[in-house]
């Protein structure tokens, strides 16, 4: 998803995964002739030495081992390459009305059950990269906190939205039935506070971005 739109800018974007998977439904994707997918880590990353312009991960550096990314980083960036990691925080607001309270408090209770089987990693996540950013030897560079976004979700995206979570995940690993309940349930309350029939009813959704930047110098 963060590979397309740096298409419109770059003579050649590469995305990469750890995911078979994942790898795969992108490859899926038609449109885009500069654009092409390889698997792999962000550890060892399948470029030549300073043949990179921009090295940009969204919402998965927090799984990084730092210090090998940082040091391959280094190695693919291009001099005054770019680094450019963003993610958003474990904080979101829904809004639908004057029930938005309400909806939030639905998600509060969802996240409560969810946060036993929540990573490590995923504090903050990973308190907004901050170890990360600590770590990178350039001198240029830059941690932006909070990013407010603002978009239009449907019920059924704010679910699978939900489903995405690494906690929800392990939840359904261990508990199956349970956690396919608990959507089930949670998409009814949802319903019920809006007021609505169809999970295709949209509400504001707002989640806190925040990103690191930082240019390898010459």
């Amino acid at each position: 998803q963060n590979s397309h739109p740096l298409t419109a800018y770059f003579e050649q974007v590469v995305g990469t995964d750890a995911s078979k998977s994942q790898v795969e439904q992108a490859r899926a994707v038609p449109g885009f002739p500069n654009l092409s997918y390889r698997g792999g880590t962000a550890e060892e990353l399948p470029f030549p030495d300073g043949s990179v312009d921009l090295l940009t991960a969204t919402t998965a550096a927090h799984w990084f081992d730092a210090e090998r990314f940082i040091k391959e980083a280094t190695r693919v960036l291009k001099l005054r390459g770019c680094l450019a990691l963003f993610g958003d925080g474990d904080d979101m607001k829904i809004h639908y009305e004057s029930c938005g309270d309400r909806l939030n408090n639905i998600y509060e209770e969802v996240k409560q059950i969810l946060l036993p089987y929540m990573s490590s990693k995923i504090t903050g996540p990973n308190r907004k990269l901050k170890d990360l950013f600590e770590a990178i030897p350039f001198p240029n560079k830059e941690r932006i906190e909070i990013i407010p976004i603002k978009q239009q979700l449907s019920i059924k995206n704010v679910i699978g939205f939900i489903q995405t979570f690494s906690m929800y995940q392990a939840y359904l690993r261990a508990n199956p039935c349970t956690a396919s309940a608990l959507l089930e349930r949670t998409t009814s309350r949802i319903l019920e506070e809006m007021k609505v029939s169809s999970t295709e009813a949209k509400v504001d959704f707002i989640i806190e971005y925040f990103c690191v930047l930082a240019c390898k110098p010459e």
